[in-house]
């Protein structure tokens, strides 16, 4: 299977940079906190790309598992862990995530700008999937384009930036194209608890949201 990633895989986060600046890894990392990841927790990142958020959390001292289909994203995810001074615990996973399965198995999921990239009908099976890999309890954390809430200033900026964002993603992968998703209405119709959501800013406006879900059975 040809890598959808091949052209945009080695320039992603050089891309991110200039679309975003800092705000989108501080998204992916906003949740990594000393109150929802311990040292020795188990962590899944799903569609890690470059992960350097999955580095972060290594860092931290969870053991980690990231899974990707993109050989391209993965290539550069191991250049970053070679950076790296520290020995982390991280095993990778070249693989569809559908066809992962460690039931039960983590303490935090994490799918960061990953649910986005489906239509809604796989989004959800996609996220299913996902929640069904973490430990009752576990944390569910996603990061994703802001909804669009505010003024209508605010509603229609967020749109046409998700949008500008997408159609590259659309034409460079084939990424489905598609409004941005709700995930506290998703999270809350996946039955787990809605915990929190942080957001980070771009021009001070609200650009990326990072959600935390909790596992409650």
């Amino acid at each position: 299977m040809k890598d959808k990633y091949w052209l945009m895989g080695p320039i992603y986060d050089a891309l991110s940079y200039l679309f975003a600046g800092n705000s989108l890894l501080k998204c992916k990392c906003s949740m990594l906190t000393p109150d929802n990841l311990k040292p020795g927790d188990k962590v899944l990142f799903a569609g890690v790309g470059h992960g350097k958020e999955a580095i972060l959390a290594a860092e931290q001292g969870a053991e980690v598992t990231v899974v990707d289909l993109s050989e391209a994203m993965l290539t550069k995810f191991k250049e970053g862990v070679a950076k790296s001074k520290q020995d982390l615990n991280i095993t990778i996973i070249h693989s569809d995530i559908m066809a992962f399965e460690n039931v039960n198995h983590y303490d935090m999921v994490v799918a960061n700008f990953f649910l986005n990239s489906f239509d809604e009908p796989f989004m959800n099976a996609v996220f299913k999937h996902l929640i069904k890999q973490g430990k009752p309890g576990a944390n569910i954390v996603v990061g994703d384009f802001a909804y669009p809430e505010g003024n209508i200033f605010a509603r229609v900026t967020k749109r046409v930036y998700w949008y500008s964002a997408i159609i590259i993603f659309w034409l460079t992968t084939g990424a489905a194209v598609h409004p941005v998703y709700n995930h506290v209405a998703q999270m809350k119709k996946m039955g787990l608890k809605f915990i929190d959501k942080k957001h980070s800013t771009l021009l001070g406006m609200n650009t990326y949201t990072s959600y935390l879900g909790r596992k409650v059975r």
